[in-house]
């Protein structure tokens, strides 16, 4: 279940929110973004920012884009695979804690 408000940031950037009854109780995630457009159907600045003018999509960084395209040429074997997969959540945290550099 997914829940959208669009609310005004104050100046205080304090926030009090109501949750619709219908939200079961429990421990939820909650993710701040600028909303795309304003009530003038101007986009935010932050968000045109980012965003391709003639895709209309995210722009990221050319250093995203090359990750992106080595990833896919490994799932391809194009290029070696050298990603390194865990059987367990403990194997990769226990690989995470060594102080090895790789």
């Amino acid at each position: 279940m997914a829940i959208t408000q669009t609310v005004e940031i104050p100046a205080s950037h304090r926030l009090t929110i109501d949750v619709p009854r219908e939200v079961p109780a429990g421990r939820v995630e909650i993710v701040y973004f600028p909303a795309s457009k304003d009530d003038t159907g101007d986009e935010c600045p932050i968000c045109a920012q980012y965003r391709d003018p003639e895709t209309g999509n995210p722009r990221y960084k050319p250093e995203i884009y090359a990750s992106m395209q080595e990833v896919e040429d490994m799932r391809s074997g194009k290029i070696p695979d050298t990603l390194h997969r865990f059987n367990s959540a403990e194997e990769m945290w226990a690989d995470l804690d060594k102080d090895d550099d790789d």
